[in-house]
């Protein structure tokens, strides 16, 4: 008896270490979705660890801005959109047109999430029930109703942290799942090494170019909502300037976290597909190629890592647009309100687009909402930045010189970033 109680101890901190993880699992839960995970195994797939420095860069940006978002309502114990509204000329109608830009990335990204997410329970209910097959269409779009209601009636529980306990679990099984896979199929160090360098590979894709995939890295890893829904998950978990050092590593962790997902993913796909010049279309087709290499037990990982993934991402985008509304009008998240209820529900029945029209390749739509959600990201690096350097604002507490160097590192990166994807859409499609 008294031989199991290191383990039993042991595995307590570790369960204890989980469940305390702060508001940061929320940006794992936006950051990392089927439509990065998409991302990650097209880029991988295609490109082998060439687009390592991107991931890299844009993690390092994320950590700092998740920083400086949750440390701006630390000091003023207020949240970002109302205080673009409330302090920077012309902030109502910024603020606006940011709730507006990322709600509509966000909820486009859900199309493709749901749509991924039910075809994957398809797949897996068809290998015990091979009469569904025939009803392919009916049976996925029963699937993407049930995920939905089950999570509308989740939401409608109200409370934030069991949001965020709910997010803990698909997280951990994601981050587990992808990690697992890499003992299987992984690159070889020099590729990693080399990958480091900045470099936009030539695309032989039709639909999709080196460029537009640079620009969905950072759309998906560097993302606004992240940063813009952080003050709110900062006053959700009741923290104040005593837990300056608790928020900066919540933002730490995060960030590193996000970092070794996303490399894990792109790894497997690299080390799997890519020196077989096999690059994917489907993160389903995935299984085929990768089952010789590593067979089923890797195959099953990876596929429940990115049905994690989905999951996971179900519940950050659904709560995005009621967070920001939230946010613009008093800077205050009532999840009980008849105002939350609605626009959640209208997002649930705006995810349901994607499984009823799009079929179960929404590839192309995934990539084109992450690199979409590039294009209002310098303008919400540049509002925080004059945020955190206004005196009166900040009173007493001024901003580091490294900090600044951060954010306009930042800022710099996220318009080189627009650019590069609104060149690659137009030399694409113009």
């Amino acid at each position: 008896m008294e031989a199991t109680k290191p383990n039993t101890s042991f595995l307590k901190k570790i369960i204890a270490i989980i469940l305390g993880f702060g508001p940061g699992i929320f940006a794992i839960g936006y950051t990392i979705g089927t439509g990065s995970v998409t991302s990650m195994i097209k880029a991988g797939s295609a490109y082998g660890m060439q687009l390592t420095w991107v991931l890299l860069l844009s993690c390092i940006f994320s950590g700092v801005l998740m920083f400086v978002y949750g440390n701006y309502t630390l000091i003023t114990g207020e949240t970002a959109l109302f205080s673009f509204k409330k302090y920077l000329k012309g902030g109502k109608i910024l603020a606006i047109i940011i709730v507006i830009g990322i709600s509509f990335g966000q909820w486009g990204s859900l199309m493709g999430i749901l749509t991924i997410s039910s075809n994957m329970l398809y797949e897996i209910f068809v290998l015990n029930f091979e009469g569904l097959r025939d009803y392919k269409y009916q049976t996925v779009l029963v699937i993407a109703v049930l995920i939905v209601g089950i999570f509308y009636a989740l939401m409608l529980v109200g409370k934030y942290t069991f949001f965020e306990k709910i997010l803990v679990i698909f997280v951990t099984f994601m981050g587990l799942s992808f990690f697992v896979s890499l003992f299987f199929v992984h690159p070889l160090a020099s590729e990693v090494i080399n990958g480091l360098i900045p470099y936009i590979p030539e695309s032989q894709d039709p639909t999709v170019s080196g460029k537009m995939m640079v620009a969905a890295f950072v759309g998906t890893t560097m993302a606004a909502a992240t940063f813009l829904s952080r003050p709110l998950f900062v006053k959700g978990k009741e923290w104040g300037l005593k837990d300056v050092k608790r928020q900066r590593k919540d933002a730490i962790t995060a960030a590193v976290l996000v970092f070794i997902i996303s490399g894990s993913i792109m790894a497997v796909a690299a080390g799997a597909l890519f020196h077989q010049g096999t690059p994917v279309d489907n993160v389903l087709d995935m299984a085929k190629p990768l089952e010789p290499i590593a067979g089923n037990f890797a195959v099953s990982v990876f596929l429940f890592g990115t049905l994690s993934a989905g999951l996971s991402s179900i519940f950050p985008c659904l709560l995005i647009a009621p967070l920001l509304v939230a946010d613009y009008q008093s800077g205050k998240l009532d999840t009980g309100s008849k105002q939350f209820r609605v626009i959640t529900a209208i997002a649930c029945l705006v995810a349901l687009i994607g499984p009823a029209f799009f079929g179960g390749k929404p590839i192309l739509v995934q990539i084109l909402s992450q690199v979409f959600n590039v294009f209002i990201l310098p303008l919400v690096v540049l509002c925080i930045i004059l945020l955190v350097n206004n005196k009166k604002v900040m009173k007493e507490y001024k901003t580091g010189i490294m900090v600044n160097i951060g954010l306009y590192a930042a800022l710099f990166f996220s318009c080189l970033v627009s650019y590069a994807g609104a060149m690659g859409v137009i030399e694409k499609y113009f």
